[in-house]
């Protein structure tokens, strides 16, 4: 059966669903065990798209199959699994019908392929459409209130491809020689699917990958200086690179040693310095304090969901309220590093008030001024000094990730 042209990456892509939907995986951590057997990489490509698509559009693509079969299939059937894959496909990745029911039956045996194949066939002869933005699962837009209407339609394509500049004083030479577009000193955005590693100025570190909303809380601390800086949950390394880069001394802490080795590699690419440390920030304890912290927290992350359209059936309350109390006991440790006269920087790349502005007012910390000029064009601090972005920001640029952050000064 794996002899059908095709076949392992529509199987992957099935796994990689069910892991997420039945254990709760991201689909970054189920692609592990999913690709391990599809060796081709134009295939561990397909196999990511096909699921990845098939979050962005679930809610539609079950719409389009409800309104098919006589009796609602059960939302762990096999068979609804299989057509969800192989609609996306057809109306997503623009897979011609007989390719999508060459590689998406063998999936299934005897009654399911047969329900599968009369579905599939009927919403093609009917042409079927998606609309033009994915709609939200009921509760998350109940969550989002009167933001899901903007930030649904920017989840209707991936993100394109954002990079951080070491130094920002070149940003023109750099949107010029990689023919990008840039939002703000430092940044330069290029279409998506572009191949980084043969980009002109990889190999000599001249920048890095990094969503536009991520880039920002480093520059709330401005030049360092010489000055000490701990960026705590440091892993992948954006923010410390972007906290070297502007003369900080870094010490980049983080709990996991993999992750670290990949900041390690970029630190070496880049020619920046700082010091790793791996350790549980809710055990470690300096030797000092410092000039500055940065607390990228860990969250629920539903502010990267146009790149991790998963993260919509992932989160929940619970999940929320423990990531929440997780952060307020981060943050408390972390005020305490600061020296006198010294900031903190708050932010979570989640698009959840219980993480951000309620965590903050719970805190009884006061946020700090933001500067206008550290913010691309068209994204402003709120009345009470936090920065909130969200996917349906500067859509009409390419949009950004959704972060919640905050300055705060300690005295």
């Amino acid at each position: 059966m794996n002899d059908v042209p095709g076949l392992p990456a529509r199987r992957a892509a099935l796994r990689m669903c069910d892991a997420v939907l039945r254990r709760g995986e991201t689909l970054d951590g189920a692609a592990v065990a999913a690709l391990r057997q599809v060796r081709d990489d134009a295939d561990r490509a397909l196999a990511r798209a096909i699921a990845s698509e098939t979050f962005r559009w679930l809610v539609d693509l079950d719409a389009l199959i409800d309104s098919t079969t006589r009796q609602r299939l059960p939302d762990d059937a096999k068979p609804r699994a299989v057509l969800r894959l192989m609609l996306a496909q057809w109306l997503r990745l623009e897979t011609p019908p007989h390719a999508v029911i060459a590689t998406g039956l063998p999936l299934l045996s005897g009654g399911p392929r047969r329900l599968a194949h009369g579905v599939f066939s009927a919403l093609v002869k009917r042409k079927v459409s998606l609309p033009d933005a994915p709609t939200l699962p009921p509760a998350v837009a109940a969550r989002w209130g009167e933001r899901a209407g903007s930030i649904a339609a920017a989840l209707a394509e991936p993100p394109p491809l954002d990079m951080a500049l070491r130094d920002p004083g070149e940003t023109d030479r750099w949107t010029g020689e990689l023919s990008g577009t840039s939002l703000l000193a430092g940044h330069v955005r290029l279409p998506r699917g572009t191949p980084v590693e043969n980009l002109p100025g990889y190999g000599d570190g001249a920048w890095w990958v990094q969503d536009l909303a991520a880039n920002l809380p480093a520059r709330l601390l401005g030049k360092g200086k010489g000055r000490r800086v701990l960026d705590l949950c440091a892993a992948p390394g954006g923010k410390t690179l972007q906290l070297a880069a502007a003369g900080w001394q870094v010490t980049a802490l983080d709990i996991s040693a993999a992750r670290l080795e990949r900041l390690r590699e970029n630190l070496v690419r880049t020619r920046l310095q700082a010091e790793l440390v791996e350790a549980d920030a809710l055990q470690w304890q300096p030797g000092e304090q410092y000039d500055a912290v940065l607390l990228d927290a860990p969250c629920t992350a539903t502010g990267t969901c146009r790149r991790h359209p998963e993260v919509l059936r992932r989160i929940g309350p619970r999940q929320i309220s423990e990531m929440a109390e997780l952060q307020a006991r981060l943050l408390e440790r972390a005020r305490g590093w600061v020296r006198a006269g010294g900031q903190l920087v708050y932010a979570v790349c989640s698009l959840e008030p219980e993480e951000g502005e309620e965590l903050i007012a719970r805190t009884g910390l006061v946020c700090g001024p933001i500067a206008a000029d550290l913010l691309p064009a068209g994204i402003d601090p709120s009345p009470q000094g936090w920065l909130r972005t969200d996917p349906g920001m500067l859509a009409h640029q390419g949009g950004l990730d959704g972060f919640f952050i905050a300055s705060l000064p300690i005295t």
